[in-house]
This record gives structure tokens, C-alpha cells and sequence, in this order.
């Protein structure tokens, strides 16, 4: 009985903990925090509209990896203050603003093409001689126009931007850009615990992989339900029962 008990075990917990192994920290990811984990799962993307690998990012791999992120991951994004300027402040705001409306995904790709043009999504380096592109953001005005293009008056935007909730993000994400110690961007912090080691990651699959693997299996949540528990040694006992079974019919 002992190999059938085994061998039941493991299918169970096998799928639980086949990432697990493949992922080294120090390598893969770096604990940046002695604190307590976030309340719940969560992905934070750390970036800036003004960075070409963040455009690229966006454009191309976000959207998979939002969409195969385990379900119980929440997502967050905030801008960095690099620039540490007027303009800077200005921009920053901006996706506040944004994360107050409906068309995220649009106006986040309006301003980023704005700043960088659209030849920016892929990648393309602005900054690389004979291709350089003249950011059409230079002031809150300019912002506003980019936002006007979606149904968004000045006088909404000016309210947004001027809010006491947009006051308060710009407060929190500067200090968890000192926190998190972010010096480059787009930078992915899992349950405000972890950083992900983007140079030691070859594929966008194992990107989201270790993701999920930081956020709910490394340090599991405690369960909600007393019945996650009961109900995972029920599935083992089963299993184990319908093995026993078949060795003695057999």
C-alpha cells in the first residue's frame, strides 16, 4: 500500500509545485521586502510613458500576461518619478487620471505615442541618431488635448487631476519607488514582497509563470474557507482509495 499512497500524493501535489524547483531567487526574483505579504495576490508594474522598453511592453506582452495570470491576481500599475520635474508630475498624474476613467487601455496607448510616437510600441528606440521623435507633451495642456480626442473636457480632466485621490497616488507611488528601490523600468513587484529579475527570464511563459508562482504559491495565503483544506484531503483519500481498489481486484 505504500508506493499506491505515494504515487496518489504526488499527482496531487504535482501540479502545485512544478515550477517551483525552476525557480532560484536571487536569479529569477529578489526579495525586496522583510514585510508582511499583501493582503491579497498582486502584480504591480512599475514604468514610465517615456520608456521605450515600457511602450514596448504594453503593446505586446502585457496583455498576455494579464490574461494568464492566476485569477485571484490583482493588478495594479504606477508611473515612476524619474524625471523628478513639473513635466514629470505632470505625466505621472496623467495615468491617475487615467485609472479614474473607463478607456485605460486606450489613453494609456495615446499617451505613450504621444510622447514617443507610434513607432514606439515595437520597441524603436527614439533616441538612436537619425530617429529621433519630438515628444507632443510638453505642458498639462498638451495632456489635455490627448485626452480631449477621447470625450474627456479639460474641465473633467483639470478635476481629476486635481483631486485629493490623485494627490494621494502620486504620494504612494513615489514612495514605493524608494521602497521597492526601482531603478529601471518596467519593473514587476509581486505582493509588494518580490522583484522579478526581467534579464534572467527567456520566454513570456516563464515570465508569467514565476509570476503566479511568487503570488500564490510561494508563500500561499492563508485559505478564506475552512473547507480548502477538508476539501484537498478529500480529493487525496479518494485518490487513495480508488488505488487500493484496483490492487486488490487486480
Amino acid at each position: 500500500m505504500i508506493k499506491p499512497i505515494a504515487l496518489a500524493v504526488a499527482l496531487i501535489v504535482a501540479p502545485f509545485s512544478t515550477f517551483a524547483a525552476n525557480f532560484v531567487e536571487g536569479t529569477h526574483y529578489t526579495q525586496i521586502s522583510d514585510k508582511a505579504l499583501s493582503s491579497e495576490p498582486k502584480l504591480t508594474e512599475f514604468f514610465s510613458f517615456y520608456c521605450h522598453n515600457c511602450f514596448n511592453m504594453e503593446t505586446n506582452y502585457l496583455p498576455d500576461i494579464k490574461a494568464n495570470l492566476n485569477k485571484s491576481i490583482a493588478f495594479d500599475s504606477k508611473h515612476v518619478d524619474f524625471m523628478n520635474s513639473a513635466l514629470g508630475t505632470e505625466v505621472m498624474r496623467s495615468l491617475a487620471v487615467i485609472q479614474d476613467l473607463d478607456n485605460k487601455d486606450a489613453l494609456t496607448h495615446a499617451m505613450f505615442a504621444a510622447i514617443q510616437g507610434e513607432e514606439g510600441a515595437n520597441g524603436h528606440d527614439h533616441s538612436a541618431p537619425g530617429h529621433k521623435h519630438e515628444s507632443q507633451i510638453n505642458s498639462r495642456d498638451d495632456i489635455k488635448q490627448v485626452f480631449a480626442k477621447f470625450g474627456i473636457d479639460a474641465a473633467k480632466y483639470d478635476k481629476l487631476a486635481d483631486s485629493k485621490s490623485t494627490e494621494e497616488k502620486l504620494a504612494l507611488w513615489r514612495a514605493q519607488q524608494n521602497q521597492f528601490r526601482i531603478e529601471s523600468v518596467p519593473a514587476f513587484i509581486v505582493n509588494d514582497k518580490y522583484a522579478v529579475n526581467l534579464s534572467s527570464i527567456r520566454t513570456l511563459d516563464e515570465l508569467i509563470s514565476l509570476i503566479n508562482y511568487l503570488a500564490v504559491e510561494k508563500d500561499p495565503q492563508p485559505a478564506k474557507s475552512s473547507g480548502g483544506s477538508l476539501n484537498w484531503l478529500f480529493l487525496a483519500f479518494a485518490a487513495v482509495f480508488a488505488l487500493s481498489r484496483q490492487t486488490r481486484l487486480s
